[in-house]
């Protein structure tokens, strides 16, 4: 059973923000639609746990911290960032 992704608007603001000053905005592009892709399939199975409930994952150039519901199967996206900079916005 697939789990419906969410991006917040702090999410979507940031994504934005990423995709403006990229360089390769395909490739950005790309990286949200593959993220939105794993998450629906099995995201507790995907990314790293950062702390509590929130797990990180990073398809380059871009990375986001997620959150999964399994009782309403929903995935949260809360944040994203250029993962190709050493440190996040």
């Amino acid at each position: 059973m697939k789990f419906n992704v969410v991006w917040t608007p702090a999410a979507e603001d940031d994504l934005a923000g990423v995709w403006t000053e990229a360089r390769d905005r395909d490739a950005v592009t790309s990286a949200a639609h593959t993220i939105d892709r794993l998450l629906s399939q099995d995201p507790d199975s995907i990314g790293e746990i950062c702390f509590d409930t929130v797990r990180s994952l990073s398809v380059a150039p871009l990375g986001v911290d997620y959150e999964v519901i399994e009782a309403d199967r929903i995935v949260f996206v809360l944040a994203a960032w250029d993962s190709s900079r050493s440190n996040r916005a």
